[in-house]
């Protein structure tokens, strides 16, 4: 696969997808695959969507290593070559990430997101080596993770624009590095699908860009119709849609991390929207009644399906 075979599948909302948990909160293969299933089936198909695998929000972090080669198996099994199925590796020096990454290859993901190795205090030159040598050892695309919020995990666009040769670097996933704005990167649209990481998928796509990540994969048509807006040209409709929806959610994610860590998002709105997962991983702990009641009337002001109080009370207890 070369960068523009890459580049046509690695476009338009990217599904940063939950990973279900059973009761002994280890990874439920069979509930992935049926929630797999289920995302294709709503029109997370390729050309108008991607499937990503074991991301941050995914606790991709938090799994063994032999839970995320699985996992990615079992989505890319589940999709039955209808969907485009990446997978994620963090923070990894180049060694580890190049097994990692010949693995996701060899269970038949088609791109990878892949985080700067935060780890090795890399400087710019570091990360263009880092990338060079993933790029060079693999035949799939590559998604890179542009994170300046952590220490090292941020690059510039002057970096970036060394990458252009870099065969298998498909799409990079922006936010602005410390001292630069967001439109300094776009110069290199032509080279690489710029993919918003910064909640302005419209600003992203006015600029040339070709994709943002959807922050809420438990309702697929949300996001495909932000998309489909956006393709049309119809910006401001676009924009009106996300804003309804994306900024209160943010809001709330907000204010319930202050008191434990990474506990709302996907999974407890999937419990309340009748497709429980099971919890997060400790020590974050789920949310009290109080804050699930506020989620729920939160959801139901977006005209999303809901279940019944009791079904979704019992799916996270």
């Amino acid at each position: 696969m070369d960068r523009n075979e890459a580049k046509q599948l690695i476009q338009g909302p990217i599904a940063v997808v939950p990973t279900p948990f059973d009761n002994n909160l280890d990874v439920d293969y069979g509930l992935m695959a049926e929630l797999t299933q289920w995302w294709v089936e709503s029109g997370l198909v390729t050309g108008k969507g991607v499937i990503k695998v074991a991301s941050q929000a995914g606790e991709g972090e938090k799994l063994r290593e032999s839970e995320w080669i699985r996992l990615l198996e079992t989505v890319v099994k589940a999709s039955g070559g209808k969907a485009t199925v990446m997978g994620a590796i963090h923070h990894r020096d180049t060694v580890r990430a190049i097994e990692d990454a010949k693995n996701a290859q060899d269970v038949g993901v088609v791109g990878l997101q892949i985080s700067p190795p935060i780890f090795n205090s890399p400087t710019q030159e570091d990360n263009l080596r880092f990338y060079e040598a993933v790029s060079d050892a693999i035949d799939i695309g590559v998604m890179i993770y542009n994170t300046p919020w952590w220490p090292y995990g941020g690059m510039t666009p002057e970096t970036f624009r060394r990458m252009v040769d870099f065969e298998h670097i498909a799409a990079i996933k922006w936010s602005p590095f410390e001292g630069y704005v967001y439109e300094d990167l776009f110069d290199l649209v032509d080279t690489f699908n710029i993919i918003d990481n910064s909640v302005q998928p419209v600003l992203n796509h006015k600029l040339g860009g070709r994709g943002y990540v959807q922050t809420v994969p438990e309702y697929p048509p949300f996001d495909l119709r932000v998309w489909e807006l956006m393709e049309e040209g119809h910006y401001d409709e676009a924009s009106i849609l996300y804003e309804s929806v994306v900024p209160p959610i943010r809001e709330f994610d907000r204010k319930t991390l202050m008191a434990s860590g990474h506990r709302g998002g996907s999974k407890e709105i999937m419990a309340l929207m009748g497709r429980p997962i099971g919890m997060h991983r400790p020590p974050s702990e789920p949310l009290d009644a109080g804050e699930r009641e506020e989620l729920r009337n939160l959801i139901e002001s977006f005209g999303w399906p809901l279940a019944g109080k009791a079904e979704a009370a019992g799916s996270v207890a």
